[in-house]
């Protein structure tokens, strides 16, 4: 694994990211930039997994086979089954290493907004009811509380899988804003493929 910060340059430019990072951390946001800047497909995983009632698509597995075969694109790295699918063809990682702190709070306001505006999810689903956090120990609050050090877990593995995988380590939101403007074409950082 070639573990580089936001203002290294990358060794070629990226045609199949992922972006690793606990619940909160951005993964979706940072996703749908980079497919802008980079004019990469973007699939949000999560629509792929969640069929209606929040049960798992029958297809999902097809369905990440399908992203991870094409020859462009860029997705979160999420759900146990689907990961090795995806990194055997990516050729880099971001990995958004925010602090448990903002991104717990990003969750909190992420989900309370969602609840009180009723926003439809994936297949018609939509969060449940706040006081779920109580007794639900998968209730996305708690989720993104304990299961934040995956994130760096799941990297650490990825240097025995891909030693020589770029991963971009970005710490904050400003440097990720910094790392995307980067990629964008100015800064050194190699643009999208022509």
């Amino acid at each position: 694994m070639v573990l580089l910060g936001p203002d290294d340059p990358l060794p070629r430019p990226p045609r199949r990211i992922l972006v690793n990072g606990g619940s909160g951390a951005g993964k979706s946001t940072l996703a749908r930039a980079v497919a802008r800047a980079l004019d990469l497909p973007y699939t949000e995983i999560d629509s792929l997994y969640h069929g209606p009632a929040w049960t798992t698509r029958p297809s999902f597995l097809d369905d990440v086979r399908a992203v991870a075969a094409g020859d462009r694109w860029i997705t979160e790295w999420q759900y146990d089954a689907a990961r090795p699918i995806l990194l055997a063809r990516c050729d880099l990682v971001v990995w958004l290493d925010l602090p448990r702190r903002v991104t717990t709070w990003r969750v909190v306001r992420r989900t309370v907004r969602r609840r009180l505006r009723r926003e439809e999810l994936w297949n018609g689903n939509r969060e449940g009811p706040l006081r779920h956090l109580l007794h639900d120990p998968e209730h996305i609050i708690r989720w993104a509380w304990t299961t934040h050090p995956r994130a760096a877990e799941r990297i650490t593995g990825v240097l025995d899988e891909r030693p020589g995988l770029p991963v971009v380590r970005v710490r904050s939101s400003a440097e990720a804003s910094r790392w995307l403007a980067r990629l964008s074409g100015s800064g050194g950082t190699p643009g999208p493929p022509r």
